[in-house]
């Protein structure tokens, strides 16, 4: 497939870097420096010049393209971007857009300003605060199967009960698999023997009540469900949706807004939410509204520094857990280290999404981890895939190491796998999949 991304920014690249090895990339960018960069860094071609100007999509050769991805900072930009490439050939368009009511206006009418698929950053990020939220401990959460089959990767602290024990000792949940063990650079597909160490990222998949189950004997903090409050900082339009998303799942929140007229819209918005007036960097109002008894303090303020700096207060003044948005995917690990339980990347977020949705021609479902160290694939088994009435075990013979079935849906129905477990035509199958091994194992799926 010809792909062209237009924008070679922090999103650009990374979609960039999840499309390159399976399709031939084009690159377009104004900035020489970024082209140059993407040119070294990627198995891409690369093309200085203006995505917006049809000469510039010709040199792309866009009348053969048959993706164009428009993910500059700018969103009237990508929109103009996929308006041309529409004009001059026939490829399926991707805008990426920070304004939700752009979202709202090309889905009442259809697939307006050319567009074909649009992704919302804002409102990305806060589905993923949320999601991540539902989960004590968790950094990431995805759901597959029609919510039947949840996945999720949990960070083991050096206090965590499972730190040290091997797999088989700690594999106690009922309906719950050990898919991977991220450890620094490395992917370990785990054994029963394998031991468990602190520092490493557990990788889970299981029913959404074995998933909880297994966060509360990892984490003791409350789930979303039993969560007393959650303080939102920020009235940004990520701090909106966040807060708007709790609602609609019924959770007691609290939104901080500094300016007076930006809070009192938001109080107009938001019937469920209290939205509080004031400066959340002042630990004083902290300590006086009793931030200290929310579960949950979510940073959503526009400066990355700003949300750390709230991060700490709340950390300071006894909150269980923070999540903060950190604009700059360079001080996501950083800011983890010295005080956001979690760091959430809304431009990581965007094109993971983007990447996600390309790659469901040949999926149900698709879930990145770990900046595409691998992936969580849903499968659907016809006559044709590896797995067709073989047991897990045989089948897994004529597979590359790197691939584990995490579960099986069967008629709607959650079915754990082990060894001689039979999969049947029409299952779903969700695998935990090395990105390695990706190509090797997609052909005989």
């Amino acid at each position: 497939m010809r792909v062209i991304v237009v924008g070679a920014g922090e999103v650009g690249s990374n979609i960039a870097a999840g499309l390159d090895e399976d399709h031939h990339v084009v690159v377009i960018d104004r900035d020489s420096e970024r082209v140059e960069e993407v040119t070294y860094s990627h198995d891409v071609l690369a093309i200085r010049g203006d995505g917006t100007a049809i000469e510039t999509l010709r040199e792309a050769d866009v009348a053969d393209a048959d993706l164009v991805i428009a993910s500059t900072d700018v969103d009237e930009t990508n929109i103009v971007v996929c308006g041309a490439a529409k004009a001059v050939g026939d490829p399926f368009t991707i805008a990426r857009v920070r304004q939700t009511n752009l979202l709202r206006t090309w889905e009442e009418s259809m697939g307006a300003f050319g567009v074909d698929f649009m992704v919302c950053t804002d409102l990305q990020t806060a589905e993923t605060i949320v999601r991540i939220a539902g989960l004590p401990g968790a950094h990431d959460v995805e759901t597959f199967a029609g919510g039947l089959v949840r996945m999720a990767e949990f960070e083991i602290g050096p206090e965590s009960p499972i730190a040290g024990e091997t797999v088989s000792a700690a594999d106690r949940f009922e309906s719950l698999t050990f898919v991977a063990l991220l450890r620094e650079d490395e992917v370990v597909v785990p054994r029963g023997e394998t031991v468990i160490r602190t520092g490493d990222a557990a990788v889970v998949i299981g029913s959404g009540e074995s998933v909880r189950s297994f966060a509360s004997a990892l984490t003791p903090a409350p789930t979303l469900e039993d969560a007393r409050e959650v303080v939102i900082v920020g009235g940004t339009e990520i701090g909106y949706q966040t807060a708007r998303l709790f609602e609609a799942e019924g959770v007691e929140s609290r939104l901080i807004e500094r300016d007076p007229g930006r809070a009192r819209e938001l109080a107009e918005r938001l019937p469920d939410t209290l939205v509080l007036e004031s400066d959340a960097t002042d630990i004083d109002f902290l300590v006086r509204e009793h931030v200290d008894e929310s579960d949950i303090v979510v940073a959503a303020l526009e400066s990355d520094e700003r949300n750390l700096l709230v991060s700490l207060l709340a950390k300071r003044i006894g909150v269980e857990r923070t999540i903060g948005v950190v604009e700059s995917a360079a001080y996501v690990d950083l800011f983890e280290t010295v005080g956001i339980d979690v760091g959430v990347n809304p431009r990581l977020v965007t094109s993971e999404e983007i990447t996600r949705f390309t790659r469901e021609q040949r999926t149900e479902n698709v879930a990145m981890l770990e900046s595409d160290r691998a992936e969580v694939l849903e499968i659907e088994i016809d006559a044709d895939s590896v797995l067709f009435e073989r047991s897990i075990q045989s089948a897994m013979a004529d597979l590359p190491d790197g691939v584990v079935v995490g579960a099986i849906s069967r008629a709607g129905e959650l079915i754990t796998p082990r060894g001689e477990t039979v999969v049947e035509g029409g299952d779903h199958v969700v695998l935990f999949v090395e990105t390695a091994v990706l190509n090797a194992v997609a052909g005989a799926l």
